[in-house]
């Protein structure tokens, strides 16, 4: 990652992200309001899943409801944004995403709202592949959202043609839309045809709640219309619907038809029982689904809190599931979750008791033989007490509990206090590990996950700084739905973080990473310098280390004594000696972090801060 000085003009609204956790060799850049930054991607930059691609980083902290522009442009490569929540794995989808939304060639406009305050992770990279090159990066930010004018009325059996423009209202995402409103009855079947040669059409339905839309089906391209958008949709209740018409991504304009009328009738749902197998054939003479694809429906019935695992297989083409409830609402989807690519598989806790109907499809218009199975879940286990020091002996095996990935788990609770610091380490010869650490009130939700975090191949390690006192779950799991064998756990009380040492100017430390040193997010290690510096003070920082790929970062302390990460520099001097060259903005307290590249690695190094000649 290289990267020019940030030219900021941070407006009012602007916040400049204060990083509550350790600077590290992945940690983004903040970036606020006005800054343009002038960047490459580079060999040295992390890669996303699978190594797909090479990326850098960078932190937005917002509030909820700011609206944001993001522009990505360069020569080099076929731009590509994505943006979400920190905190969240690269596993969940994104925020918001965008490939070639300014409308110029390859280049990327990504436009987004925040909905809850916070930090978000933007990724600037390429479309994919490990190629990279130089990028031109700015951040602005919107003017609030105008009140959106009421809907057109439309009715059964009328067309109409308008326009997507410059003056139409536009979503969260920041793209153009016209909206159009009709009445119903629960249960009516409706059918929507968007077309339009001047974009990519997406055709949306929902409902007005407290005048926020709240979707609830889209479709992008339907069968046998090129991409054009039909949509089936069954009402749920009685009342008013609105439809969206829009451009599948920013940018689009152009004229378009828009056509309401009767939906065909309904997939003929067949009535199964947990715990059965059905054999089954898609023909073309099978019910079309929502999206007006050919369909098998089954029906079942189940009670609240039940456990139940659907799988979907076929030789001739790529499985696809949907699950809804008795009014017809969409409860969870899957496309290949299933073994073999693309097979399919869904894991759901029912909500209620009642009847549920399974849609059992392709994933786009095919037909052929396929092989269904519901099966009971058990129940998730509840959570053992997991002692600091304790090292126990366990087993993923059938019978244990599933998460929403069909990765069986065992769980674990413990007690922490605000800032403690917490290591968990988990070792299996049978399957390859996975960590997670979450609140042990409500729902699970992951706050930090680890997959080969202590560096001797598929272990674990995960190591994470308690944001309160409370109660926390610690999961033991197999990465994969299939990983099964023997594994050992240990927690680990690690203290509060240690408190950064002062450095003089001119001055050389000496000293080594080691366990016990401050650990960033990806499980690095690094040692903490605080230095007093006046405005336009120019500095040569070096790192020299035989034993760690060294990285710097130089921040500047908030007066909660967080750090705003402001430079960093991995190679500069050599290949594992790094160096930065850096002048700083204003008078004040300065902390400077001598660490590694790479997650797990200890040794000795040799910090040198001088002034620039």
């Amino acid at each position: 990652m290289r990267r020019s000085t940030i030219l900021a003009a941070v407006s009012s609204l602007a916040i400049v992200a204060a990083l509550a956790g350790p600077a590290f060799a992945q940690d983004p850049t903040p970036l606020a309001p006005g800054d343009q930054i002038e960047g490459e991607i580079t060999d040295t930059d992390p890669t996303g899943p699978d190594n797909g691609y090479r990326y850098d980083g960078y932190a937005i902290t917002a509030v909820a409801g700011q609206r944001f522009e993001v522009v990505l442009r360069s020569d080099a490569f076929d731009a590509f944004l994505q943006v979400q929540k920190q905190g969240e794995g690269e596993d969940e989808v994104p925020l918001a995403s965008d490939d070639d939304g300014l409308g110029e060639g390859t280049d990327s406009r990504l436009r987004f709202t925040a909905p809850s305050d916070g930090v978000y992770i933007l990724r600037a990279r390429p479309l994919s592949g490990l190629d990279g090159g130089a990028y031109s990066l700015s951040l602005t930010e919107r003017a609030p959202a105008g009140a959106p004018p009421e809907p057109q009325p439309i009715r059964l059996g009328q067309t109409i043609e308008g326009e997507i423009g410059d003056g139409d209202p536009e979503s969260d995402e920041g793209i153009a839309y016209d909206a159009y409103v009709f009445g119903g009855r629960r249960g009516d079947r409706v059918a929507v045809a968007l077309d339009s040669e001047g974009f990519d059409p997406l055709v949306r339905i929902g409902r007005m709640t407290n005048g926020v839309f709240s979707e609830l089906a889209y479709n992008d391209d339907g069968p046998d219309s090129g991409l054009n958008s039909r949509l089936n949709f069954t009402l749920p209740e009685d009342g008013e619907y609105v439809i969206r018409a829009t451009p599948l991504s920013a940018g689009g304009t152009g004229p378009y038809s828009l056509t309401l009328s009767e939906g065909p009738p309904p997939v003929e749902a067949r009535a199964i029982r947990i715990g059965d197998t059905v054999r089954g054939e898609l023909t073309e003479q099978d019910g079309l689904s929502a999206n007006g694809v050919h369909a098998d429906a089954y029906r079942f019935t189940g009670r609240e809190g039940q456990r139940v695992r659907i799988d979907m297989t076929s030789g001739v083409f790529d499985t696809y599931l949907e699950l809804f409830d008795d009014n017809q609402s969409s409860l969870a989807t899957d496309d290949d979750g299933g073994p073999e690519g693309t097979n399919s598989r869904l894991v759901f806790t029912l909500p209620k008791d009642g009847a549920y109907v399974i849609e059992a499809r392709a994933f786009s218009e095919a037909t052929g033989e396929y092989r269904l199975v519901i099966t009971e879940v058990a129940p998730d286990a509840p959570p053992q007490p997991l002692a600091f020091g304790r090292t126990v002996q366990g087993e993923i095996d059938e019978n244990d509990s599933r998460d929403a990935d069909d990765r069986g788990y065992d769980a674990f609770v413990f007690e922490g206090v605000e800032g403690q610091r917490v290591r968990a380490i988990m070792r299996s010869g049978d399957f390859d590990t996975y960590l997670q650490i979450g609140n042990a009130e409500g729902d699970f939700t992951a706050l930090a996950r680890d997959d080969d975090g202590l560096g001797e191949g598929t272990d674990s390690r995960l190591t994470f700084t308690l944001p309160a006192d409370g109660r926390y779950v610690l999961r033991a799991a197999a990465l994969g739905s299939d990983g099964e064998g023997l594994y050992s756990l240990e927690l680990q009380d690690r203290g509060p973080q240690p408190k950064p040492g002062s450095l003089l100017v001119g001055a050389t430390a000496r000293g080594a990473l080691t366990e016990t040193d401050a650990t960033a997010e990806d499980n690095s290690f690094y040692d903490a310098y605080r230095v007093h510096l006046k405005e336009g003070e120019e500095l040569v920082i070096k790192m020299v280390s035989n034993d760690v790929d060294s990285f710097l970062v130089i921040g500047r302390v908030q007066e909660d004594d967080t750090i705003e990460a402001l430079a960093s520099d991995d190679d500069s001097l050599s290949d594992t000696h790094a160096k930065l060259e850096w002048k700083a903005p204003e008078d004040g307290v300065y902390e400077i972090r001598a660490g590694t590249f790479a997650q797990g690695q200890t040794g000795a190094y040799a910090l040198i801060v001088e002034k620039k000649p």
